[in-house]
């Protein structure tokens, strides 16, 4: 299990710097002030969430009493639903895909993933079975 979420959140690095790149090259003369400053808050949250993600498969080596299978997995699909719905409404005219209205409540979706894995990251370490040996 450690190695698979390692492997995602290589991933998850990978895909923020190509995009991050991509942001601040390509599209930096396409998109307005507003649409750009959008796109690198979910550049900026796909880092931040997946050194979290590395942090989750640390602390599950550490700590093999627990399972924090629930939050690797939330961290993830945040990830994918909060920065990836914000990536396509940036780019909504550029991608023509202004239609895809369901892609508005997909971000707070990802929002309520990380704020849950992050709750269940503070609910599981403050068990009393983490700390015994």
């Amino acid at each position: 299990m450690n190695q698979r979420y390692i492997q995602v959140a290589a991933l998850f690095a990978l895909t923020a710097v190509i995009l991050g790149a991509f942001g601040a090259h390509a599209l930096k003369e396409s998109l307005p002030p507003a649409q750009l400053s959008s796109y690198e808050t979910g550049i900026r949250y796909q880092f931040y969430h997946t050194f979290g993600l590395f942090i989750l498969v640390i602390l599950q080596k550490n700590y093999p009493k627990i399972n924090l299978l629930p939050s690797m997995r939330l961290m993830s699909l945040g990830i994918i639903l909060f920065s990836g719905s914000i990536y396509l409404l940036s780019c909504r005219f550029l991608l023509s895909i202004e239609s895809w209205t369901w892609l508005g409540p997909l971000t707070p979706i990802g929002g309520l993933c990380f704020i849950l894995a992050w709750g269940i990251l503070l609910l599981k370490m403050n068990s009393k079975k983490v700390y015994k040996k």
